[in-house]
């Protein structure tokens, strides 16, 4: 069968979540560019070592390292990304060629006694989360905080607040949209608490450079998603960071059509955070980013980096 004779072939992680995100972007695939595809099924580094944070074991690019290989291999055509799992730096050959749509992009509160919120729960109350992102944040606005290391799917995370007696795991309100579970969110924690981390709530298609797909698969970009996730992306290139380093970005738009756009870096413990935030047009949008990272870097966020880089080499 010749490429131009069979399915799309789509690549996936096997979570619950990652299907259903593919699943939902196939139809999307199918009705728009009028193919058939089908899904190739892969099961990454990052979802095969569950004892282990991800900062200690490579970061987030161990949810993506197989599926590009499938990409380079010639196994898949496209594949789809939760976009926040994407590395500053993709696979040689890769492009990101779209990113088709956002849903919320804020931190999802859930706790096991139901209608907390984040302010309102106990001092020293255990929260899960294995972000550290999230920890550095939650550290930050509430220093009194047990954070409580937590890995695997959605479903296992939520099951530790029995099994495990946390008092509340954090988790991503997009996440929890896309499977339908949305009635178990607490609080959907403000930006201006828990600012998202990069690309939080977008989806990610990637194909190979080279590939007729490319163009086609980038026609599903929308213009305003396009916008914020060059501003965010360009923000953790210029931060260079991936998910052992506390930051975040995040671009939204605002009432007068503008694009605003927050970023911060923040040491492991919570203490030492940079911020910076600035606003411009759509057309602007990587520049946007890339003025706000120079900015947190010159503000203190280099030193924080390279604090952390030094903290990294002597584990």
């Amino acid at each position: 069968m010749t490429a131009a004779e069979r399915p799309l072939r789509i690549a996936t992680r096997g979570s619950d979540l990652a299907l259903t995100q593919t699943r939902h972007i196939a139809t999307r695939i199918a009705s728009a560019l009028h193919v058939e595809t089908e899904l190739v099924v892969l099961r990454t580094t990052g979802d095969r070592i569950q004892d282990r944070s991800l900062a200690k074991i490579g970061g987030k690019g161990l949810f993506v390292k197989e599926i590009e290989e499938a990409l380079l291999d010639d196994r898949a055509d496209v594949a789809v990304h939760s976009a926040k799992d994407v590395p500053a730096k993709i696979a040689t050959g890769c492009i990101i060629a779209a990113h088709p749509e956002r849903e919320d992009p804020r931190d999802a509160l859930c706790c096991r006694e139901r209608g907390m919120t984040l302010d309102a729960l106990p001092q020293g109350a255990r929260v899960g989360t294995g972000s550290t992102r999230r920890t550095a944040l939650l550290r930050a606005h509430r220093p009194d905080l047990e954070i409580v290391p937590l890995r695997g799917n959605v479903p296992t995370r939520l099951g530790k607040l029995e099994s495990d007696g946390l008092d509340a795991v954090v988790l991503a309100s997009a996440g929890l949209d896309r499977l339908g579970m949305s009635d178990v969110i607490d609080e959907r924690i403000a930006p201006e608490v828990m600012l998202p981390a990069v690309g939080q709530g977008v989806l990610a298609l990637e194909t190979r450079d080279d590939d007729p797909w490319h163009a086609r698969i980038a026609a599903l970009e929308p213009e305003d998603v396009s916008a914020v996730s060059a501003a965010e992306r360009a923000f953790q290139t210029t931060l260079g960071g991936d998910c052992s380093v506390p930051l975040a970005g995040f671009a939204e738009r605002t009432e007068s059509g503008t694009l605003h756009f927050r970023g911060l870096v923040s040491s492991l413990d919570g203490r030492e955070v940079v911020r910076a935030e600035a606003t411009g047009a759509d057309v602007d949008a990587a520049e946007l980013g890339r003025r706000v990272g120079e900015q947190v870097l010159a503000d203190g966020g280099r030193e924080i980096l390279d604090a952390l880089a030094e903290q990294a080499d002597d584990e």
